[in-house]
């Protein structure tokens, strides 16, 4: 049999956003996340886990 699986990382990576206001740092980030200027590679690993369908929902291990 074949199965399907989902292996899910998340990653975070601190960076420093000079802004005059905590809604424009957020702004700011968020444009140059979408730019590609703030890239997390290789950053560091906060979780690890793997999903295997399960009916209509995935069932979630953590690794």
């Amino acid at each position: 049999m074949l199965f399907n699986i989902t292996i899910e990382e998340v990653v975070s990576s601190d960076f420093k956003i000079e802004a005059n206001t905590y809604e424009e740092a957020i702004k700011l980030a968020k444009e140059k996340y979408n730019k590609g200027e703030l890239v997390l590679e290789p950053g560091n690993v906060n979780s690890k886990q793997l999903g295997i369908p399960n009916g209509n929902d995935y069932e979630w291990i953590e690794l």
